[in-house]
């Protein structure tokens, strides 16, 4: 926050009597307030822009450093508006790392699954990390947690009384992933937050995925001003006549851009202004391999839409939907000194970053330091549960031998799990998961010392022909997911999670084949992000040797316990009916 002192500071600043530390010079200003492009030079003192004219002389001295930019064009900072940092699997610091390169000088997160590991008075030790990264979140408070419906086991239950003590805060931009599910249930909590919101003059960001006509009108009706989960390009067309910003999602494995930008492209061109972007999830390999919201702009670039267009939707766009466009957004003075030197529009080539008025990358080399912070004993060791046995994953019932009905949750792609329904051999009282009709056993263990619970379920379509797999990052509650055809390799993996403190793990025959360790709250690792994208493609090459055949089978599972993705979930409290929002037996009939 601005002291006095400082506002005086950049007053002065602006007005050229406290001189410029840096100064950005003969650069073609890429002005997307105004959709123009023109010569500028640009004046900085401190993490605000002072000056963007013709003639910044007044603002130089001896101790202004001077960067030319002669032939290159001027972006501001791009902007994610909608993601979940700890999915990458990158601590804050080494996720700025990652992303920064790529353009990106702002996100919006509700670090919700750190709080659902932590609670909100651990995100204290996170936000001095963010404090001392380049990058900048505005965080918004999650709606509530657990997200899960039924509701699931975390650490720290967010509710209506929390909203009532923290929404005012400053650093507080609103109201995170608010779900339809919670508004159509009219849950208590969720309207305490609503209210709450409006009183602050809080923006709500919303999470509807797939909903249109009367389901949207009543979605609307909580006030959510934003969303970022249109499955088709007629669904995010519909919202965005009834007012919503949309925001247009390209993350690891859902990509949606391609489908989305249709709404522009072949339908109504005048939404550009009221369309941003967003990754959601994505991986330190994606982000390498890919870029970040870079990668958008030229996507949408390439799909037909203008340079000015892509561009206005990665910065100013999500700026004014987030309601965070007095401080990014656009190069004006007054605002984060968040720039960008790329080599032109059409192309979108990032040279140079300047974030938090610093300087990043120069002629893409990484010019910052990234410090890693003291961990607590409170962050790096959050799992609290004994050792398992194999007995703990097997489905009981009360018939000695003979088969079982079994209602499978089968992946049918990375955001959509349909109900399959396979018949089972039951032996010794146990039903079996079978290799030949595509069926693993499935389990959900709460990891946090609450109750205890281990749910068990089974899961088609990922081909599974030995071994188990696990993780302990897995949203929306971070509880440990594993899953098998090996009852042996799936209390190995767990008990290597517990024993590493977090991580992820696949073991074939009795021993572990890869493991990731993710010691920052059982969700994220301080590895360089380089590093971690090598320890992703051994991962992901060792699950494939269970023979899974889906691309990415740990992100599969990691992404099992979200009971909003249509139309199957499990969690530690059960197999969960998304289209019922209620808990299902798997067990569907016995036959002796």
């Amino acid at each position: 926050m601005l002291t006095k002192k400082d506002l005086k500071e950049y007053i002065d600043a602006g007005s050229s009597k406290i001189k410029a530390d840096l100064a950005i010079i003969n650069g073609t200003l890429i002005n997307v307030d105004t959709s123009e492009y023109y010569k500028a030079n640009i004046a900085i003192y401190k993490e605000k822009i002072v000056a963007v004219d013709t003639d910044i002389s007044d603002y130089i001295d001896e101790h202004t450093k001077i960067i030319d930019a002669k032939n290159k064009y001027l972006s501001p900072g791009l902007i994610d508006c909608h993601i979940h940092v700890e999915c990458s699997k990158l601590s804050m610091i080494r996720f700025a790392q990652a992303v920064l390169p790529h353009g990106t000088t702002s996100i919006v997160s509700g670090l919700d699954e750190y709080i659902s590991v932590i609670g909100l008075t651990g995100l204290k030790e996170i936000f001095q990390e963010i404090n001392n990264s380049p990058l900048k979140v505005f965080w918004g408070l999650p709606y509530k947690t657990p997200y899960t419906i039924p509701e699931s086991t975390i650490a720290y239950d967010i509710s209506g009384k929390d909203h009532q003590k923290i929404q005012s805060n400053p650093n507080c931009y609103g109201v995170w992933e608010t779900v339809r599910e919670a508004v159509q249930t009219k849950d208590e909590s969720t309207i305490e937050a609503l209210l709450e919101a409006q009183k602050n003059h809080k923006p709500i960001l919303g999470c509807s995925p797939m909903t249109k006509g009367k389901q949207l009108n009543e979605f609307l009706m909580s006030g959510v001003r934003v969303d970022h989960e249109s499955y088709d390009h007629e669904e995010l067309l519909e919202k965005a006549r009834k007012g919503l910003h949309v925001v247009i999602r390209e993350s690891a494995v859902t990509k949606f851009l391609n489908e989305n930008i249709k709404a522009l492209t072949e339908k109504t061109p005048g939404i550009s202004r009221h369309v941003s972007f967003c990754s959601d999830d994505v991986s330190a390999r994606y982000i390498l391999d890919n870029g970040h919201i870079d990668r958008m702009i030229k996507l949408a670039i390439n799909a037909g839409v203008s340079p000015m267009e892509a561009i206005q939707m990665a910065t100013i766009n999500g700026a004014e939907a987030n309601e965070i466009d007095n401080q990014v957004g656009s190069i004006a003075p007054g605002k984060d000194a968040d720039i960008l030197i790329i080599d032109q529009p059409g192309k979108f080539n990032i040279e140079t970053v300047i974030s938090k008025g610093k300087l990043i990358e120069e002629n893409s080399k990484e010019i910052f330091e990234y410090k890693i912070p003291k961990r607590s004993n409170k962050l790096v060791h959050t799992i609290n549960l004994n050792h398992v046995k194999a007995e703990n994953f097997k489905y009981h019932v009360s018939l000695k031998d003979g088969s079982a009905k079994v209602q499978t949750i089968s992946s049918v792609g990375p955001f959509v799990r349909k109900r399959k329904d396979v018949t089972l051999k039951v032996k010794n009282g146990v039903v079996e998961p079978n290799i030949e009709k595509d069926v693993a056993a499935v389990s959900v263990l709460e990891r946090y010392g609450i109750n205890g619970n281990i749910s068990k379920g089974f899961i088609s379509g990922w081909s599974f022909k030995k071994g188990a797999i696990a993780t302990s990052a897995a949203p929306d509650d971070n509880n440990i997911v594993v899953a098998g055809v090996n009852y042996d390799d799936m209390a190995l993996a767990v008990n290597t999670l517990i024993d590493n403190n977090g991580g992820q793990v696949v073991v074939i025959d009795g021993k572990i084949i890869s493991l990731i360790q993710l010691p920052v709250a059982g969700i994220a690792s301080d590895l360089e992000p380089q590093e971690l994208a090598k320890q992703e493609i051994r991962l992901d090459d060792a699950a494939k040797k269970i023979g899974s055949q889906l691309p990415d089978p740990i992100f599969y599972l990691s992404f099992l316990p979200i009971t909003a993705i249509p139309d199957l979930a499990i969690t530690d409290g059960g197999n969960v009916d998304y289209t019922q929002l209620k808990y299902f037996d798997p067990i569907l009939e016995l036959n002796s």
